[in-house]
């Protein structure tokens, strides 16, 4: 029996290329999924500040427009994906100064720019919390969590040693919420922040898995002002809207696809074990229509020999058309299975399919599903 995970992303982004997709199955290891919610990682909040009525990923803050320019919208629409798959636990000298927000992957290096206007979480020092972090997809592991010295500034990339030498708070498997592969879904556990501090600093977080040599790293702009997690600089307070007018470019009509502290135990079942995830994201939309992609990924031990994408519409869109895959079912409800190139997908392989479809109103985001053979 094949097991199905619910992997919706309730979010989309401007791809780099107007038109160009990843369309052909690559074997290559599929993105990972996690980051700190609270408080925000750069990624997070300044996904959080592009949202829009669309679907698309249009920051305000201009820090987050600053990284997308310099790393591209897929560093937002992939949030939950800054880490390094061969980390291994490894930090000083594995990571170089002024990278460490990146994790030293330079698909996020725009997320190293030292500035001060990213999006900051409000805290008070000492103070107890609920950290969250995302579980986009669920792993084993130990949770490493540092504060700046009272030296660091804002306006230096930040380095290794600006960082307090011992972590204020390490969580191993804590307990979860909310379903994993969502935006909401998260890791949850009680700390008290670090006291003795004032002003902005950064929290840093290291997620390094027990059963891969796969980590996470993440930069949380903090003030330590007495607050209680509110979070400003952020355009639109995670509302979908910027007031930018939708482009007027027509629907493409001919896509040319290339060719293919607590330590509760895990509640979900353990990596390997495997399921199909999908992330949704619109690509482009201008009035009255919008271009999607979903992309399909094989988290599991098996070759998947085809795959299949549900989901139901929200809000009375409606497809016109659909490439590298095979559309099927009725009304709000759709179905698409692989096409006769792209069913064959490697244990954490990937492959998309794209498709414009019409809307009218708010562009609501479908939850997807998808299942492998």
């Amino acid at each position: 029996m094949h097991r199905t995970r619910t992997a919706a992303l309730l979010t989309a982004a401007a791809t780099l290329a107007l038109g160009a997709f990843a369309l052909a199955t690559n074997s290559g290891p599929a993105a990972a999924h996690g980051a700190a919610m609270t408080p925000g990682a750069r990624t997070y909040l300044c996904w959080k500040d592009g949202l829009t009525g669309t679907g698309e990923i249009r920051p305000n803050n201009p820090a987050c427009s600053s990284a997308v320019a310099t790393s591209g919208a897929n560093s937002l629409y992939n949030w939950f994906s800054v880490l390094r798959s061969d980390a291994g636990g490894r930090t000083v000298g594995f990571i170089p100064d002024g990278k460490l927000c990146s994790g030293g992957n330079p698909g996020f290096s725009g997320y190293d720019a030292a500035r001060n206007d990213w999006p900051v979480t409000h805290l008070t020092a000492g103070r107890s919390i609920e950290f969250r972090y995302s579980n986009w997809a669920h792993h084993p592991g130990t949770f490493y969590f540092y504060v700046t010295k009272n030296s660091w500034s804002p306006n230096r990339p930040l380095a290794w040693s600006d960082l307090e030498e011992q972590p204020f708070l390490q969580v191993t498997n804590p307990p979860q919420r909310g379903a994993v592969g969502t935006n909401n879904g998260h890791y949850y556990f009680s700390g008290n922040l670090p006291s003795n501090k004032s002003g902005r600093h950064i929290i840093y977080s290291r997620w390094v898995r027990s059963d891969s040599q796969e980590n996470f790293f993440g930069c949380s702009d903090v003030t330590f002002d007495g607050g209680n997690g509110e979070v400003t600089g952020i355009g639109s307070g995670g509302s979908p809207g910027p007031t930018t007018p939708a482009p007027t470019t027509p629907a493409p009509t001919t896509p040319a696809p290339t060719t293919p502290a607590p330590t509760t135990s895990p509640t979900m079942p353990p990596p390997g074990s495997g399921a199909c995830m999908a992330v949704y994201k619109v690509v482009s939309a201008w009035q009255g229509g919008f271009q999607g992609e979903v992309e399909i990924m094989n988290h599991s031990t098996r070759t998947y020999s085809g795959w299949t994408a549900n989901w139901t519409w929200p809000s009375g869109q409606t497809i016109n058309q659909v490439w590298n895959g095979t559309l099927s079912g009725s009304g709000a409800s759709v179905s698409v299975s692989n096409a006769a190139y792209n069913g064959s997908v490697p244990p954490e392989g990937r492959t998309t399919f794209g498709f414009t479809a019409n809307f009218s109103g708010t562009n609501s985001l479908p939850t997807v599903t998808c299942t492998g053979r």
